[in-house]
């Protein structure tokens, strides 16, 4: 018996993905640290609706996150005009747009556990860094990110697993372009759609294995592990 091979645009939307997610959880680990970072030692009255803004993604329906940021970034929105000004044009259906909605949408999967592992290291550790005369910014490098380890491998695997299986916010503001924003997802629906069941079989087989191999490694670290413990 052959096996069906991926066609041209199966392999392009698992290449965009992977890009997508790359890109989106790197900037996540650097626009979130910081963030997370402050959540965790503030004790600012903001502190609970800056949080609840960064956990919004985790209730609201993604297409309804995915039209308002439509709506910003599109050539009447404050997002647009600003891009526009700067002869960026506007970032609706482009692997930019993806990549900005993609940013709101796992936000949350990326600072909550750094918020997490920032508010588990304590006091202690950064007392004792005091009484070495560190600053604070030596502290952060050589104390809180190496105690903070485990939060960022936890963040960096959801960040980028989530990335891969969004749908409504990318359809949203991405649409269904051929190798420019037509992630996997995409490509799965638009395979179910031409009743092509053998390739949406191989596509949503291969994110359903991705997605327990992410999790069993999320769940079976070591460093996880000593992290709860």
């Amino acid at each position: 018996m052959e096996l069906p091979t991926l066609d041209d645009a199966s392999l392009s939307a698992i290449w965009l993905t992977l890009k997508l997610a790359s890109v989106t959880t790197l900037l996540l680990l650097l626009l979130g640290t910081p963030i997370a970072w402050w959540l965790a030692r503030t004790r600012s009255r903001l502190k609970g609706p800056i949080g609840a803004v960064v956990a919004l993604p985790l209730v609201l329906p993604p297409s309804v996150l995915g039209f308002y940021l439509l709506v910003a970034m599109g050539p009447n929105g404050p997002v647009g005009q600003l891009t526009q000004s700067l002869g960026l044009g506007v970032l609706p259906f482009t692997f930019a747009g993806l990549v900005v909605g993609s940013l709101f949408y796992s936000m949350p999967f990326v600072v909550q556990p750094l918020q997490n592992a920032f508010e588990a290291i304590g006091e202690r550790p950064l007392e004792a860094a005091m009484t070495l005369r560190a600053g604070p910014v030596d502290t952060f490098f050589s104390v809180v990110l190496p105690l903070a380890r485990p939060g960022f491998v936890t963040a960096s695997i959801l960040g980028f697993a989530h990335t891969v299986g969004e749908f409504g916010v990318v359809l949203m503001i991405g649409g269904n372009i051929p190798e420019k924003t037509r992630v996997l997802s995409v490509q799965i629906y638009d395979h179910v759609e031409a009743l092509e069941y053998t390739q949406a079989h191989w596509l949503a087989g291969g994110m359903l294995l991705f997605s327990f191999l992410v999790l069993l490694t999320l769940y079976a670290s070591p460093i996880r592990q000593g992290w709860r413990g």
